[in-house]
């Protein structure tokens, strides 16, 4: 997929790549969920994306430059890495998670991540992706002496969970 906006205009680039729904549910459980296989993609979602649409959001993810793919081999699956200027995404995923969390609807539990990044503010979007860096380019963090910031996210969804009434309780 090779993008060219008509207009010239960055902010059609930017939307004929992330635009729909499935594009960002991708890269988001990529970037927060690290879910790096098709069929763990697929089996994790919480919306329920098709084996097709996923597929295709997959190759287009891959020929805008936001994902790589790495076969290893017949037989085995593929893993799909974040590239640098998906990890640039960062701070507009923490955005659109504030203002989600602001005038959407949702669960505690579901909710973490944005308001930890919120609260955070830059200097946590920072960690954030020197660790995704560490993890899908090899490139090592910088030691930030306490827990990263993906075992803050699972520590306060397990906290949040635990507190939220079990679906269907009243």
């Amino acid at each position: 997929m090779t993008v060219t906006p008509r207009s010239g205009c960055p902010i059609n680039a930017a939307v004929e790549i992330l635009g729909d729904r499935w594009s960002l549910v991708v890269l988001r459980d990529i970037m927060f969920g690290d879910r790096r296989h098709f069929r763990t993609l697929q089996r994790e979602s919480l919306e329920g994306i098709a084996s097709n649409i996923l597929a295709s959001r997959l190759r287009d993810l891959v020929a805008a430059g936001l994902l790589t793919r790495e076969d290893v081999g017949a037989g085995r699956r593929a893993t799909y890495s974040l590239t640098e200027p998906a990890i640039q995404l960062v701070p507009v995923l923490a955005e659109l998670g504030w203002w989600g969390l602001r005038h959407r609807p949702g669960s505690a539990a579901l909710q973490v991540r944005a308001r930890i990044l919120y609260e955070g503010g830059p200097q946590l979007w920072r960690e954030f992706q020197d660790e995704l860096r560490e993890l899908h380019l090899g490139i090592p963090a910088p030691s930030t002496g306490g827990p990263t910031v993906r075992e803050r996210f699972e520590a306060e969804y397990e906290r949040a969970a635990a507190e939220s009434p079990a679906p269907g309780a009243d």
